[in-house]
């Protein structure tokens, strides 16, 4: 059963996301949340949280993570950027979009598309995310907690606990989320591809 933490908006305790990062670094799954509604995230390199992301939201071996980070200079360890794109994605974050991305070689290999070697990255604009990811000081392995047959996101920690609790080592309740979406950008060829139009402003990337 999931360890509730109750962590104020603004302001939240250091002592609680200390607890939560002791939780992942100990091979535990988590629900955060961010700007674009909950989702579950474990370290890099933890396998058995992967599967159980994937049995709690009954996804297939293809579904693509999304490593976020907590800011800019982590992304460079993993992604491969252009000039001219580590400009537009530096202005761009922290906020609500997911990046397409060339991997690296330290990006882990469970996380890349199996034939274009890419990964999508992202830095959330929510105060407590990224109070976690400071914490921790490395990114996590995530994905939307999106749960089967639903079309929307989970936005309530409570919610969270009460659903899916017996299948978590932790919930973070920070009040609520949003619940819109990423706007996922592809910058991984020579043309830019919007994917998804989300909470993200995709003018900048738009000819």
């Amino acid at each position: 059963m999931a360890r509730y933490f109750d962590v104020h908006p603004d302001n939240p305790q250091p002592r609680a996301l200390g607890q939560v990062a002791n939780l992942l670094r100990g091979g535990g799954l988590v629900a955060y949340p961010t700007d674009s509604g909950y989702a579950l995230g474990c370290l890099l390199g933890n396998r058995s949280g992967l599967d159980r992301i994937r049995e709690l939201r009954q996804l297939g071996a293809r579904h693509n993570f999304t490593l976020v980070c907590s800011e800019f200079a982590q992304l460079g360890q993993y992604v491969q950027m252009s000039n001219d794109v580590f400009r537009a994605i530096k202005a761009a974050t922290p906020g609500g979009y997911t990046f397409i991305l060339k991997a690296t070689r330290e990006a882990p290999k469970v996380m890349l598309q199996p034939k274009r070697k890419t990964v999508g990255v992202r830095i959330p604009a929510h105060v407590t995310a990224l109070a976690l990811l400071h914490e921790l000081g490395e990114p996590l392995m995530s994905s939307t907690l999106l749960l089967p047959g639903e079309s929307e996101p989970m936005s309530d920690g409570w919610t969270v606990n009460d659903e899916i609790g017996q299948a978590l080592d932790a919930v973070i309740d920070s009040g609520d989320c949003g619940t819109e979406p990423t706007s996922v950008i592809d910058l991984s060829g020579d043309e830019i591809e919007i994917i998804r139009r989300g909470l993200g402003d995709v003018s900048p990337f738009e000819g």
